[in-house]
Order: C-alpha cells, then sequence, then structure tokens
C-alpha cells in the first residue's frame, strides 16, 4: 500500500520544487544510503492505520508537497485561545497568591509517588530538569525555541528522546496548575519549578521573572531539522553526512542548534556516541554558543545543573516513544519502559546511570572536586552506554532507594569540561571556588530561562532581580516626558516638508526599523532605533545611502524640537515610526483615503 508520498518522492528535488532546498530535504535525493532516507521512503509520515473517516486519506500537502505552507500564519489565533481572545495574562497572574503557589511546589517535592518514585526522596533534580529542557531549546541564531510559551508540552519537543519521561515531571505538576488556574501558565509553572527546586536544595538563585503566557498548540513554524529519525542517528543531514567529528562541529546546519535531531544540546556519550570527550567538547561549544552562551556559562550551567539528582539507565530493556506515539489510553503519558518495574531502582531514559555528586540534593561543589579529583575509566552502563567511572575512587556516592553506596560516575561530556583546555581553566578555577561558581550558575541560570522574554519590563512577579542584564539589550532610562497627539501632527508635518524626505524612504527606514523585531525571543524592533547603530546602519538591506539621507533630517528636527521644548523630548526611534506613518497616511491621500490615520504610541 504505497501512499502519495512515496509516489511523489521522485518528483521532489532543487529542479521540480523551488521549496525543496529551504529544508535540504533535496540532499536526500543525492544519498540514496542516507538513513534519512530509507526511512522517509518507507515508513516515515505515514501511520500503520489507515482511516477514511474525516481527516483520513490522502490530504492537499500529500498530493502537493511542494505548495506554501500558509498555516503556520493561523498559528495561535486569538479567536481560537481556549482562554478567550482578549484573556489578559498579565492581569490574571496579578491575582496570583506567588507565596503560596512556591510553598505548593516545595511541598510537592518531598512527596514521593509510587508510578514514578522521587530519586533520594526529592523531587527537584527531576524539575530542574523539566525547566532546564523547556528552555534550553532556545537558539540565539533566529530567537526561536526556549520556555517562553510552554512548547513542550507538544509535539515534537513532548517525545523527542531528550525529554524522556518528563511527561511524569508535568503530571506532578497538574494538580497545582489546576489549583491555581489561569493564574499561572504551564510556560512559568515548569521553569518556576525549576527555580524554586534550587531554592530548595540551598541555592541562592538571582529570582525569578513570570510572564510567559501559553499557547495552545504545537508551534509548527520552528524548523528542528530535515532528518526523519531520532538520536542515536537523526544528524546525517546537519552534518551533510559527515563522521569526522572534529572537523563537522563547527558546521552544524543553521539555525539548529543541537547535534542530533530530538536532543537539547549535545549527545552525552560524545559525537555519534564515540566515547570521546575532547570532541564532545567541540559540540558543546558549539551548540551553547548557538544558544548564546559562552564558555564560562557552559561550564557554569553544567556544573551548576550535575550537582543535583542523576541520569536513568537501569539496565537494557525496550521503551516506548513519547506521549505522541503513545495510545490514546496512555493520557500523555510515554517513554513507557519494559525493564523491572519501569520506574525507581529500574526506571530507563537515556541508558546513562549516573550519579555525580555525594549530596545529589544539596548544592555542593562535588560535581567538580570529583571530576578533577579522581582518575576516570572509560566503561558502559549497565544499558549499554559509554560513560565513565572512578575505577579506583571511593564508595560512598549514595543510591536513590536505598541504603547502599556506589563509585563515582561521569558522562563523556562531563569529562569534556577537563580535557578541553579552555573549558579545564575555568572549571578547575570553580573547583577551588565555590563562591565563585555559585555566583556564575545563579547568573547563567537566570539567562538560560529568561533569555527569550525579552526585555526586563516584560518580567512579572515580586522575585524579579532589579539587576539588568546586557542580553536583555537594555535601554537608557526615559526622564522626559512624552510628545502630546498636537506634537505628532506637528512632527509630521516638519517631516514631511524636510527635504531629501519621500513617502519611498520614509517608509523603507520604518519598515527596515521595525522589521528586525523577532516574536520568538522579543529582540530587535523599531525599539532603540537601533537602525542608526553599526551593524545595522551598514546592512545592504537598509540602503545604507537613503538610510543616512533619512537619519540626517529626522535627527535636524529632533535637535530642533528637543531645544525648545525642555522636559518634553522626542526620540529618535519614535520619529523614524512618526516619518513611516506620515508617508504612509500621504500616499492613501493621495490616493483618496484622505481621513486615514496610523495609530502611533510614543515611547
Amino acid at each position: 500500500m504505497w501512499s502519495s508520498l512515496i509516489l511523489l518522492l521522485p518528483l521532489v528535488s532543487a529542479q521540480g520544487c523551488p521549496m525543496a532546498g529551504m529544508n535540504k530535504r533535496d540532499l536526500l535525493g543525492q544519498r540514496a544510503t542516507a538513513s534519512s532516507l530509507e526511512t522517509l521512503s518507507s515508513s516515515f509520515g505515514k501511520c500503520s492505520k489507515f482511516s477514511d473517516m474525516a481527516g483520513g486519506g490522502s490530504r492537499s500537502y500529500d498530493m502537493f508537497p511542494c505548495m506554501l505552507k500558509l498555516d503556520v500564519l493561523r498559528q495561535f489565533s486569538p479567536e481560537q485561545n481556549p482562554l478567550g481572545k482578549n484573556f489578559d495574562y498579565a492581569a490574571a497572574f496579578a491575582k496570583l497568591d506567588y507565596n503560596a503557589l512556591k510553598a505548593d511546589l516545595k511541598a510537592m517535592m518531598r512527596q514521593s509517588q509510587p508510578w514514578w518514585p522521587a530519586d533520594f526522596g526529592h523531587y527537584g533534580p527531576f524539575l530542574i530538569r523539566l525547566a532546564w529542557h523547556s528552555a534550553g531549546t532556545y537558539r540565539a541564531h533566529d530567537g526561536r525555541g526556549g520556555g517562553g510559551m510552554g512548547q513542550q508540552r507538544f509535539a515534537p519537543l513532548n517525545s523527542w528522546p531528550d525529554n524522556g519521561n518528563l511527561d511524569k515531571a508535568r503530571r506532578l505538576l497538574l494538580p497545582i496548575k489546576q489549583k491555581y488556574g489561569r493564574s499561572i501558565s504551564w510556560a512559568d509553572l515548569k521553569l518556576l519549578a525549576g527555580t524554586v527546586a534550587l531554592e530548595d536544595m540551598g541555592f541562592p538563585v538571582l529570582g525569578f521573572g513570570a510572564g510567559r503566557p501559553d499557547t495552545w498548540q504545537a508551534d509548527e513554524s520552528v524548523f528542528w531539522g530535515a532528518e526523519t529519525t531520532y538520536v542515536p542517528q537523526g544528524n546525517d543531514i546537519r552534518y551533510n553526512s559527515s563522521v569526522e567529528y572534529a572537523a563537522r562541529a563547527n558546521k552544524l546546519q543553521e539555525p539548529l542548534a543541537a547535534s542530533h535531531h530530538g536532543l537539547i544540546y549535545v549527545n552525552p556519550e560524545g559525537p555519534n556516541a564515540n566515547g570521546d570527550p575532547l570532541t564532545s567538547a567541540m559540540d558543546i561549544r558549539e551548540t551553547f554558543d548557538r544558544m548564546g552562551m559562552n564558555d564560562s556559562e557552559t561550564v557554569a550551567l553544567i556544573a551548576g545543573g550535575h550537582a543535583f539528582g542523576k541520569t536513568h539507565g537501569a539496565g537494557k530493556g525496550t521503551t516506548d516513544q513519547g506521549p505522541a506515539a503513545s495510545p490514546m489510553e496512555e493520557q500523555d503519558l510515554g517513554f513507557k519502559s519494559y525493564f523491572g518495574t519501569g520506574v525507581g531502582a529500574d526506571a530507563v531514559t537515556s541508558g546513562l546511570e549516573v550519579i555525580w555528586s555525594k549530596s545529589p540534593t544539596n548544592w555542593t561543589n562535588d560535581y567538580l572536586n570529583s571530576l578533577f579529583k579522581n582518575n576516570w575509566t572509560a566503561v558502559l552502563s549497565p544499558a549499554g552506554a559509554h560513560q565513565f567511572e572512578a575505577l579506583d575512587g571511593t564508595v560512598d556516592y549514595p543510591n536513590p532507594f536505598n541504603s547502599s553506596f556506589r563509585r563515582a560516575t561521569m558522562l563523556v561530556s562531563d569529562l569534556a569540561l577537563r580535557e578541553d583546555p579552555d573549558y579545564a581553566i575555568i572549571a578547575k578555577a570553580w573547583s577551588e571556588d565555590f563562591t565563585a561558581l555559585t555566583n556564575a550558575f545563579a547568573a547563567a541560570w537566570f539567562k538560560l530561562t529568561h533569555r527569550d522574554m525579552g526585555p526586563r519590563a516584560r518580567y512579572l512577579g515580586p522575585d524579579v532581580p532589579q539587576q539588568e542584564f546586557l542580553w536583555q539589550d537594555p535601554l537608557p532610562a526615559v526622564t522626559y516626558a512624552s510628545i502630546t497627539p498636537d506634537d505628532e501632527a506637528s512632527l509630521k508635518a516638519q517631516i514631511l516638508a524636510a527635504p531629501g524626505l519621500t513617502v519611498s524612504n520614509l517608509v523603507s527606514v520604518a519598515w527596515g526599523s521595525a522589521s528586525t523585531f523577532r516574536g520568538g525571543d522579543k529582540r530587535g524592533g523599531a525599539n532603540g532605533a537601533r537602525i542608526a547603530l553599526q551593524p545595522q546602519a551598514s546592512w545592504e538591506v537598509n540602503n545604507p545611502t537613503q538610510l543616512q539621507t533619512v537619519l540626517s533630517a529626522l535627527n535636524t528636527i529632533k535637535t530642533s524640537f528637543n531645544s525648545k521644548n525642555g522636559d518634553k523630548q522626542v526620540s529618535l526611534a519614535d520619529l523614524i515610526v512618526l516619518g513611516g506613518n506620515a508617508a504612509v497616511e500621504k500616499a492613501a491621500s493621495a490616493a483618496g483615503y484622505t481621513n486615514l490615520s496610523v495609530p502611533f504610541t510614543s515611547g
């Protein structure tokens, strides 16, 4: 029973389909032995069950795979919001008993559930992983991913191998979400849970900013990769089939920030599970850099996150796929393991079985101390995964469900912090300076969990820190009164009368200024008039010669207005937008629309 998709595959090429090159799917046809091609031609994109009911059968996208996909433009329409098209999350959050919510989270962390027992009697490390993996999909290249929309609840993220068993963490939070309802979004709750978990285990966090409204469907606009398989495969296209691990590390396909489809960052066993810490360090550096983290922040996040909890690889056995591939009766739970009981001491998630700290539910420097003071031997986990063990080390690392102990263990990617010369300098210094590590991890965790929220003005709640960070793109505080509607009318008249300014160049500059805005991480846009600064001032798309003509005229108007109005001032950013508005109104008037007024808000 060949589907129409298979019949059409030979026709989808760079020549026959103008859209094919956009996701490099045409590369598949050039590599007949590629694993993704084999999967694509046999099972990818097909369900084993066929339906003749509504929604079944061949769809338009099966018959016409190069058809422009416009459905992403209809995502998250306010009219489809189950909370109502006028729902105001900030107003709902203002009614939240924030301290009671935090107290409930802390109480939940110590109440182990039989259906998913808490390691070491505390769900804190589990919730840190939940928060990290929610926020960790962020990438600086296009501003997409991150925790700002609560997308981890939906496919494909909820079923990525790297998010294995996090459906249980969300289930732990469900009663709390139900108690507080629309006053706390899933997006905020997951990241707050991880931050409160750190607090409860003795770590001094910088604070927390809420303000992430939920979305209610999967974001189909994000390019997560063209591969048709997940890790441990799932990287043949993003690395162009290369297995030269050192040479390919910085050639990861843009805008991706993970070394495999289905991972947040890197394979913890090393590139393609090669067991090599040095080439693992190369992948770590590239992927964390694409998330906007430098070497110090990278070491801080790994050393801080791995101070807590453990990984799960109790033994070999089959594991079901994630929630998206599970039967209806699983009720949004997946990753069912058939090793032993599948839970507690028998849990299998990554297949790695590592405990980093002698005190895995307390903030200590055990991780870095162990990394540098132990001798490490490459071993296989009980599930057969590559990791390291201190075979001559002390047997004082606690097992999570009994009173026995084991030797220290580490991931291949952990050893990267010791074997890579640049990472080693940072990590070794922090192994001897716990205060420095604490401060660095606090700053890096706050950045990780807030990187996609935009300016600090969007943060909500009593725990928002006063400190501002460069990655928040701060603007100077406004110390003057805003212009009035009468001022706006006068300024528009001056702009239209200024020599060298036309409808065309005013609209072009206003458009160029505003068009840099990114809905994912709320960066860019007209605020700050950054089009007047480098590098935007030299971008070819901004027509630098024309841009300077417009900016020179607007700056003259700005200087004149501000010198005459004392405490009332106009910014260049406002003038750029106001000029665009004036030009649109003039063009509309010339076309017969004489009463058109483009809305404008100063500031």
